[in-house]
């Protein structure tokens, strides 16, 4: 959504979810779903706490049928580890700090 945007124009098929990921957890937890005004706030959440936003339509669409707080199924292990690998790498290469 943007800033000017009024909320009535929300596309209501957006979609956003939000993944955790703690040292001893077995998988990253889905911590936030949601679509419409709840997926565009998930997203300016996120953006103002600087957490990277990745736009994947399918895998937002895989996710979104994961139970919130509920660990990511071992199906998408590989589709997350990626992601997370190269987020490592990106955060790596272009510290905030």
């Amino acid at each position: 959504m943007k800033a000017d945007e009024p909320p009535s124009q929300v596309d209501e098929r957006s979609l956003a979810v939000a993944l955790a990921y703690a040292p001893g957890d077995a998988a990253p937890r889905i911590v936030a779903k949601g679509r419409g005004l709840i997926a565009e706030t998930i997203i300016a959440l996120a953006r103002d706490h600087e957490i990277y936003v990745h736009e994947s339509p399918e895998m937002v669409a895989l996710l979104m049928q994961v139970d919130l707080d509920d660990h990511i199924p071992p199906q998408l292990y590989l589709a997350v580890a990626e992601l997370l690998a190269w987020l490592y790498r990106v955060e790596e290469n272009n510290p905030t700090s």
